[in-house]
């Protein structure tokens, strides 16, 4: 049912193994090594733009968060009419929470794939798939470390007694769990960034956040011993993309309301040149008072004045106009007795 899977995974390695075999031994494992590698490197660059999709769906949905806060006040236990109001939210925003899932969705079927493909090989089977009988057997035969890319740390049946008769049983086990407790570091650090990345969340999203950060590594260090080193080598490189992949992210896409958004946000906030604020050319100063609104009012010399600036004196008393009093001096107009 799913040859056509198999066969595609295979011809994909079997094309980057025909590169790296023109300057590298075809039967090296470091060959066979660096195909794996290239194919983790050939889906995630197909799967580059559902990724951009998940990470705008991420903070669309993050965007909606204070209205999804309102409309839990609003409908209370009312989990249907909420249901209906967040659906109808959504689909008004042109928000899909079902993109978050998609970069990860393909990517099962292809380790499911790859896994498939490296438990059939054993030297001297016929050829898989895409690949003639020469091929295969060199696929099964390369070692990296000393461990045939084929062989697992729990191995059964004739497929064990004929990797044994090539490899020594201490390398593969020593090479197998190197790599599962780097597969599992890697994971780890992979959903640390994963819940960076979608910001902070609360109850039931919360609790999933936890299982997946301590579960999936657990249950990888269980699972790891029945992968074959090529499985284990792809998922390890599956992760250091995802690594470096996400690092970009969070740089050029904080998430909102992070330090990191602030930041940003203030870089991006158009610096005011003071000249600009500056009076023009023969205008006034205005120095308005403490608390009190200024108005600018031109007058009919073209100079600019302030409705709170200080009195501009009586002309009738001949003292300058806003002149204040000096020390001692009787200010106009008072003492002065107006005669009847």
């Amino acid at each position: 049912m799913l040859d056509w899977l198999y066969t595609a995974i295979a011809w994909v390695m079997k094309q980057w193994h025909a590169l790296f075999s023109t300057f590298l031994p075809p039967a090296n494992g470091i060959t066979w090594a660096l195909s794996i590698i290239f194919l983790v490197v050939t889906i995630r660059l197909i799967l580059f733009p559902l990724f951009v999709k998940q990470i705008k769906s991420q903070r669309a949905m993050q965007e909606l968060q204070p209205e999804i806060a309102k409309l839990r006040k609003q409908y209370g236990s009312d989990r249907q009419g909420m249901s209906q109001a967040m659906m109808a939210l959504q689909k008004e925003r042109g928000v899909n929470p079902l993109a978050g899932c998609l970069p990860i969705l393909p990517q099962v079927p292809v380790f499911l794939s790859l896994f498939h493909v490296l438990r059939r090989l054993a030297p001297g089977k016929p050829g898989l798939y895409s690949w003639d009988d020469q091929l295969t057997d060199q696929a099964a035969r390369a070692k990296l470390f000393g461990a045939p890319i084929s062989a697992s740390f729990n191995m059964v049946g004739p497929k064990q007694d004929a990797i044994l008769a090539i490899a020594k049983y201490s390398d593969i086990r020593v090479v197998a769990s190197v790599l599962i407790v780097i597969m599992c570091v890697t994971t780890f650090f992979t959903q640390k960034q994963i819940m960076k990345r979608s910001g902070p969340v609360e109850g039931q999203a919360a609790t999933v956040q936890r299982l997946m950060l301590y579960g999936m590594p657990l249950s990888l260090l269980v699972s790891g011993f029945f992968f074959p080193i090529g499985v284990l080598l792809y998922w390890f490189t599956n992760n250091l993309w995802t690594l470096g992949q996400q690092f970009f992210i969070l740089r050029k896409m904080p998430p909102p309301g992070s330090d990191a958004a602030k930041a940003k946000a203030a870089a991006d906030k158009p610096v005011v040149d003071p000249r600009t604020l500056a009076p023009k050319p023969g205008a006034k100063p205005v120095r308005p008072k403490p608390g009190r609104p200024t108005a600018s009012v031109t007058g009919v010399d073209g100079l600019t004045t302030s409705e709170n600036s200080a009195p501009q004196g009586n002309p009738t008393d001949g003292s300058p106009t806003g002149a204040a009093p000096k020390p001692g001096q009787t200010p106009p107009n008072r003492g002065k007795r107006k005669r009847r």
